[in-house]
């Protein structure tokens, strides 16, 4: 298959990065389903399991039925799976990345090289991962902090400074494949995703925002059937423990697989848009 995106393109698309995103899904399923399934659906499914498991075995009384050092134990046990599932996803995103341009590029992508490429990036997309949710973090604190002192004024003031972190944030949406691509550091990546989302902000916002409607939509819909079939049935059995774990860890493996390579898809057509660099041409450090 030959390059699919190797002309300059006059302005960032949104159409034509969610084409592009879904072709490279199609046209990948079984490499993208392994590299996603290995990082992202297997650590997330055996926390969910063993989250709703917990639920069953309490019955109707949940969180409130647990001794004061059982509730410590499960917080901390969530805590320390929240943040190796959060860890993974980034080799993951980085492995996706990987994948994607090399499908772009005409080439059928390896698993194998996929994951080596993506353990050599690990360290900087983790790094960056965590400033973008720190930055959030803080900006959110500032505004609750903001709001409790000097209520309605507080509120507002802490509004623009979640608003202004968030608008950064998406200003470096495009690192990691940054990392991946071109092997710049942390604070390197962060600078040329900036320079590269520069006056396309608006779109990449649009096309991210379209995603994760969507995926709330879709967990939405499948938390509520999810939860209506166990009041119904008067509890959370067995059973159904391990249909909630396996329906939740697919409905967010999917989307994040989707997100991965739409970032990743993003990252190439800015480039093109911005520098006119072709696909064989971002292919070439890895040659």
């Amino acid at each position: 298959m030959a390059s699919i995106a190797s002309e300059r393109s006059e302005k960032f698309r949104i159409g034509r990065v969610f084409s592009n995103t879904f072709s490279v899904i199609g046209r990948n399923f079984g490499p993208l389903a392994v590299i996603v399934g290995l990082f992202t659906a297997l650590p997330a499914l055996i926390y969910n399991y063993w989250n709703f498991s917990r639920f069953a075995s309490l019955g109707t009384a949940g969180l409130a039925g647990m001794e004061q050092s059982a509730l410590a134990s499960y917080g901390t046990i969530s805590l320390i799976a929240t943040f190796i599932i959060f860890v993974l996803a980034f080799l993951a995103q980085a492995a996706v990345v990987r994948a994607t341009v090399e499908d772009l590029n005409g080439k059928r992508p390896a698993v194998g090289d996929c994951i080596q490429v993506a353990l050599r990036s690990f360290l900087p997309a983790v790094g960056i991962g965590i400033i973008a949710v720190l930055a959030m973090a803080v900006a959110g604190g500032v505004m609750g902090l903001l709001g409790a002192l000097i209520s309605l004024v507080g509120w507002l003031i802490g509004l623009a400074i979640f608003i202004a972190a968030a608008i950064w944030v998406l200003s470096i949406s495009v690192a990691i494949p940054v990392v991946v691509q071109e092997r710049q550091g942390v604070f390197g990546s962060i600078a040329r995703s900036r320079a590269l989302t520069k006056g396309s902000r608006w779109p990449v916002f649009g096309l991210f925002l379209a995603i994760g409607i969507i995926a709330m939509v879709i967990q939405l819909c499948f938390s509520l059937l999810f939860g209506l079939t166990v009041a119904s049935a008067g509890g959370l059995s067995s059973v159904g423990a391990v249909v909630g774990a396996v329906g939740s860890s697919l409905v967010s493996s999917i989307f994040s697989t989707v997100f991965a390579v739409a970032i990743a898809v993003t990252y190439v057509e800015l480039r093109q848009v911005k520098e006119g660099t072709s696909v064989d041409q971002l292919a070439e450090i890895f040659s």
